[in-house]
């Protein structure tokens, strides 16, 4: 039986890039609902992956690619990059019929640098798809928005989920197809993800085969330095085999190979005016495009994790900014992080592009709160004021209790509460 549809910020922004724009790429992880997303808005499909039809696409894609346009519009192009020359067929019909709405596209891996077509601007926009939010699966009940917060309004609310859940959705993830599913099997579809990677996925996005050992220990590495600004040297050390480090270059080779392939997304550094004289660091924070990925490259599972506080709370920080993520591409935003050398932090910086930002901490449990509302106060008076705006808002997120406003004018939400 079809899984039931489950409604997705993205159906909102698609829309409104199809009403703006001829065409709209999606872009993300395999397995994070960018087909079944799109279909629900396209009036006909030309499915690139369908085993039976592969070549003799590829073949008219070869001679006469305007063919394989042809259909009711909006028209799905899925798995677009297996014929990149469809990405310059899909402009120039773009330009030709003048009208918006035309093409949806979606693909799973970024063509190579040889693979360059023309950029597309103001024909194709370009939208960045992710696995879900505990907001989207329904794992979290909403009673706080980030709008709101940037609005100033009063917040209220109590966590839907206990420590024990926050351990298991760390661990499931948020891959649509394991939502309904009973938790056993639904635990392991990052497990099969991981997989995939290892074993196909990364050798194929650039045709250059891959030591699967070295990938199995990069994926695990990448797990443990989560949420940490690791340094390549870092990763070198942790990816030798048979006592032989590799080159930089060969970790470099790896590492945009994930990148293409959606899987990991590098959270950058702010760089804000300051008062002082402190010096910001600059180098991003690592994550992976969804926590369940490092789960599975460190194998382990929530009685793992409620064993082992100090990854548990890394991998519960990297889920904090996978929907943090989703919920400010909502408010047209970013999501950065700051350090400098006091060794001052905020786990996430929220940027509206309209010049508005907030800073977030981001602890597991309640012991922690105080010492992070003091960090973020004292980042609040670094910032030089007269050359940008004051913080919309502080806050902590946190994994379970209420959500309220401290007397310091910081804000307390567990992430259970949040939504767009």
């Amino acid at each position: 039986m079809a899984q039931t549809y489950i409604e997705r910020y993205a159906d909102k922004m698609l829309q409104d890039m199809l009403e703006s724009s001829g065409a709209v790429w999606i872009r993300g992880p395999k397995w994070c609902g960018k087909t079944r997303t799109a279909s629900m808005q396209a009036k006909s499909i030309l499915p690139m992956q369908d085993p039976d039809q592969t070549q003799s696409y590829l073949q008219i894609a070869g001679v006469k690619p305007s063919i394989l346009l042809e259909g009711e519009v909006p028209r799905l192009i899925d798995e677009w990059q297996m014929a990149p020359v469809l990405w310059d067929a899909v402009r120039h019909m773009v330009d030709i019929r003048g009208e918006r709405g035309q093409f949806i596209l979606t693909g799973s891996t970024l063509p190579l640098d040889s693979e360059t077509m023309h950029s597309g601007t103001g024909r194709i926009s370009k939208m960045f798809m992710r696995t879900m939010s505990l907001y989207e699966s329904g794992e979290s009940n909403g009673k706080v928005s980030l709008e709101s917060l940037f609005n100033d309004e009063d917040v209220n609310g109590t966590a839907n989920l206990d420590i024990f859940e926050v351990a298991f959705v760390v661990c499931r993830g948020g891959w649509p197809a394991s939502i309904e599913m009973e938790n056993k099997i639904a635990l392991k579809q990052a497990t099969n993800y991981f997989e995939a990677i290892v074993d196909n996925d990364l050798s194929e996005v650039d045709g250059i085969l891959k030591d699967p050992i070295r990938v199995r220990k990069l994926l695990a590495s990448l797990a443990r330095n989560t949420a940490t600004t690791a340094t390549l040297v870092t990763i070198q050390n942790d990816v030798d085999v048979a006592d032989e480090r590799p080159a930089a270059n060969t970790i470099l080779t790896y590492l945009r190979g994930l990148e293409r392939l959606f899987v990991i997304e590098d959270q950058p550094a702010w760089s804000p005016e300051l008062r002082s004289r402190s010096r910001l660091r600059k180098a991003a924070k690592r994550h992976f495009v969804d926590p369940s990925i490092a789960v599975a490259a460190m194998k382990t599972n929530p009685d793992g994790l409620l064993k082992d506080m100090k990854t548990f709370g890394c991998l519960f920080e990297s889920m904090c900014i996978r929907d943090l993520r989703i919920y400010t591409q909502m408010l047209s935003g970013d999501i950065f992080h700051y350090r400098d050398n006091t060794n001052l932090e905020a786990d996430a910086i929220i940027a509206l592009h309209d010049g508005r930002w907030a800073a977030v901490e981001i602890k597991l449990g309640q012991r922690e709160v105080d010492k992070a509302a003091e960090n973020l106060l004292k980042l609040r008076d670094k910032i030089d004021t007269e050359k940008m705006k004051k913080p919309s808002f502080l806050m902590v997120i946190t994994g379970d209790g209420y959500a309220y406003q401290r007397k310091d004018g910081v804000y307390c939400i567990p992430i259970s509460c949040l939504k767009a």
